[in-house]
């Protein structure tokens, strides 16, 4: 263990299994206290026996990022018996595939809710806090998908892709308090999430990335301890791509 993170108090929301996971990992090796969210008390209780096997300190709780009610909830428990969170990371989020012809309404703004008004109500919620004490780190992580767009996930791109222009803004908003707010932006990782496409498809997005490979969660976890850590004290407003190659500029 190293101490890039040490004594801070870091908030990883998606925590039970994929990216998240790796995160909340990766933060509680740099010692770092580690509250991971899951959207269930079982959920909860995996990430507290998976950070508590690795010695850290922190644990698991429960929150529906769709529900004022549960973040300020969640803000009051973290605040009474940890303190003031200096790391946030955004990163829960749901994906739904249909055709823009085929979307109905509802599944519509559900992505939207779950994916781009949790970032907005989780910023505005935790960075009072960081604002108070002149120190945060916020890193909302988005999708390739948000800057390239893919067939049949057009609802999901429009909810990543508009995370990076509220994190342009907000990091202009808060700069001075000393409160960053960068952005990280995963390609096609190795999780649940992608295990599940078929041998052909899965050939097909490696066609288009550089590397010739899936990223791994832990490979998104390192450039998110960075942008945590007091190393990025003076990056703010930004974006890093961890994946392959594909996007170039």
């Amino acid at each position: 263990m190293t101490d890039l993170l040490s004594d801070k108090i870091c908030l990883v929301t998606g925590a039970t299994r994929g990216i998240g996971r790796a995160v909340a990992e990766s933060f509680a090796a740099e010692s770092g206290v580690v509250i991971g969210t899951g959207t269930t008390d079982s959920g909860a209780t995996q990430i507290t026996e998976y950070l508590k096997t690795s010695g850290a300190s922190g644990e698991g709780m429960r929150l529906d990022v769709n529900d004022v009610d549960s973040i300020v909830e969640l803000q009051t428990k973290i605040q009474e018996k940890y303190g003031a969170v200096s790391v946030l990371v955004n990163n829960a989020g749901i994906s739904r595939n249909n055709l823009v012809m085929r979307i109905k309404d509802a599944e519509w703004e559900e992505i939207i809710e779950t994916n781009l008004n949790s970032v907005y109500r989780m910023c505005k919620t935790f960075m009072r806090g960081m604002m108070r004490q002149r120190y945060g780190r916020i890193i909302n992580v988005s999708s390739v998908v948000g800057h390239i767009g893919n067939v049949g996930q057009a609802h999901y791109s429009a909810s990543k892709s508009a995370i990076l222009g509220f994190s342009k803004s907000l990091a202009m908003e808060i700069a001075t308090r000393n409160v960053t707010v960068n952005m990280v932006v995963p390609g096609f990782i190795d999780t649940d999430m992608t295990n599940v496409l078929d041998e052909k498809v899965r050939d097909n997005l490696l066609s288009n990335i550089p590397l010739g490979r899936m990223g791994q969660p832990e490979e998104v976890a390192n450039a998110v301890v960075f942008l945590a850590s007091s190393q990025s004290s003076y990056i703010t407003g930004s974006t890093i791509f961890v994946d392959g190659g594909m996007i170039r500029h």
